[in-house]
C-alpha cells in the first residue's frame, strides 16, 4: 500500500504566495495610456482644423433676410442636422463656418427660401433660388441609416454645391419636403428664364 504523505508533502512544496502587485508598473501602463488617447485626440482635431483650412475658400453663410418670418411658410421641420458635404460626395465632409457641426435644427421653407435655425450652432439660410433638389437618402459623412431615412438638400453656396443632411423627428414628412423643394426650385427656375 502507497502512503499519501509524500504525495501531499509534494504539493505543499510547489505552493507558492500569490505575487506582490507593482503598482509602479501599473501606474505606468495606466499614464501611458492616456497619453496615447490624448495624442489620438489631439491628432483627430488637427485634421479638423485642416480641413477647415482647406475649405476656407468657402463665401460666409447667408442670414435670415429682414421679413423672412412675415411670408407664407410652406413646411416646417424640427429634428437634426447631421452634416453638410460636397454635392455627390457623401463623404467629404464640409467643417468650414461650423457646417460640419452636428446639431438640432428648425427647417421652415418659404417662397424666399429654406431657413436653418440650429441651437448650439451656426445658423444660415439658403435663398430659394440657390435651391438644387431634395432626395431621400441613407447615408452622409459618417451617418448612415435606414433606407430614405435622411432628407438630402442640394444647394449652391459659391462655386460650390453642397448637400445637407437633415432627419425629421417624424420621418414621414421627409417626402413632403421632397415634392416641395423640387415644386420650388421648378418655380423659380421658370422665373429666372
Amino acid at each position: 500500500m502507497t502512503s499519501l504523505t509524500p504525495l501531499y508533502l509534494q504539493f505543499a512544496a510547489e505552493q507558492k504566495s500569490a505575487e506582490v502587485t507593482d503598482w509602479s508598473a501599473r501606474i505606468s501602463w495606466v499614464i501611458g495610456l492616456i497619453v496615447l488617447i490624448a495624442f489620438v485626440y489631439w491628432l483627430m482635431r488637427q485634421g479638423w482644423k485642416w480641413r477647415g483650412s482647406l475649405q476656407s475658400d468657402l463665401p460666409e453663410l447667408s442670414s435670415t433676410p429682414e421679413g423672412f418670418a412675415d411670408g407664407e411658410k410652406l413646411l416646417t421641420l424640427t429634428g437634426r442636422y447631421h452634416a453638410s458635404t460636397t454635392a455627390g460626395q457623401w463623404l467629404d465632409r464640409i467643417v468650414a463656418h461650423g457646417l460640419g457641426t452636428r446639431s438640432r435644427v428648425e427647417l421652415t421653407l418659404t417662397d424666399q427660401g429654406l431657413d436653418v435655425v440650429r441651437p448650439g450652432a451656426a445658423d444660415f439660410f439658403v435663398p430659394a433660388a440657390a435651391l438644387r433638389e431634395a432626395r431621400l437618402d441613407k447615408g452622409i459623412a459618417g451617418k448612415v441609416l435606414p433606407e430614405g431615412g435622411l432628407l438630402i438638400i442640394t444647394w449652391a453656396h459659391g462655386d460650390k454645391l453642397i448637400d445637407s443632411g437633415f432627419r425629421s423627428d417624424h420621418s414621414a414628412e421627409h417626402s413632403a419636403w421632397v415634392e416641395a423643394i423640387e415644386q420650388l426650385t421648378s418655380t423659380t427656375e421658370g422665373t429666372a428664364r
